[in-house]
């Protein structure tokens, strides 16, 4: 398996893509550390990496705060001694409006979460891989990191900042070992994305792009898990800050 044994962290493994690609790479052999912060779904998340023969163990944690993220990555090493891959997933949708009518709480919270809780997470993790010479980090950023979408200004801007961490990162890393990329998926069948319809159809605006998967659907999160799973592995050991995008062609 291409996985075997290896110690992934991901955050965000309570639901849609972070939970997909947890089953996918327990499958394939790897040993999961979950964090999410919402316990009951972490858990749930873990009883079925359980349920098909996978390895794993739960943390709780707000990505957006230091002490939490320590605590999971200090977790991780002290359970299995490494971490080999990690999928810094966590993120959370804003509420749809232009960008005049962004509350300052909510422009606050998208970003702690989105932005901040991926920059925590690179910062402690690189310090463990750093010293063990070697590990794959896999960010979620989004087809608005690379082309805006309407009412989501907020939400376009951290996507944004993730790429660019992402591509800083593995500048700064690839010579020691670790390969930083990020996935930009479109439009995923997930628990995030399930509003999305209903806030613009209660703003009483629907951009044109809304709806326009060229390929003709939305993804599911299992086939945003597969891509996960290979920037995870040594298949995509020439890969080195690498933005991938994995959206039906809604970009194009």
């Amino acid at each position: 398996m291409e996985l075997e044994n290896k110690i992934v962290i991901v955050t965000g493994a309570g639901s849609g893509i972070g939970r997909a690609s947890s089953l996918k790479m327990a499958r394939e052999g790897a040993k999961l550390v979950l964090v999410d912060f919402n316990t009951a779904t972490g858990e749930e998340t873990l009883k079925m990496i359980q349920e098909q023969g996978g390895e794993g163990i739960f943390v709780q944690a707000d990505v957006s705060k230091s002490e939490d993220v320590q605590r999971y990555v200090n977790t991780a090493v002290e359970t299995y001694g490494r971490i080999d891959a990690f999928f810094n997933n966590a993120g959370v949708i804003q509420k749809f409006s232009l960008l005049t009518d962004i509350e300052e709480a909510e422009f606050d919270r998208v970003v702690a979460i989105n932005l901040k809780g991926v920059f925590l997470g690179l910062k402690y993790v690189l310090k463990v891989m750093e010293k063990q010479g070697n590990g794959s980090i896999i960010n979620t950023a989004s087809t608005a990191g690379v082309r805006s979408e309407h009412s989501v200004a907020a939400y376009s801007a951290t996507k944004h900042a993730v790429i660019g961490l992402t591509q800083g990162a593995a500048l700064e890393y690839v010579k020691k070992g670790i390969r930083v990329n990020a996935i930009c998926p479109g439009g995923v069948e997930t628990t995030l994305t399930k509003s999305v319809g209903e806030q613009f159809m209660t703003g009483g605006y629907v951009p044109e792009e809304v709806g326009n998967m060229r390929i003709g659907r939305y993804a599911q999160p299992e086939e945003m898990a597969e891509m996960v799973s290979f920037l995870a592995s040594d298949r995509s050991s020439y890969m080195v800050g690498s933005v991938v995008l994995v959206d039906g062609g809604l970009t194009l």
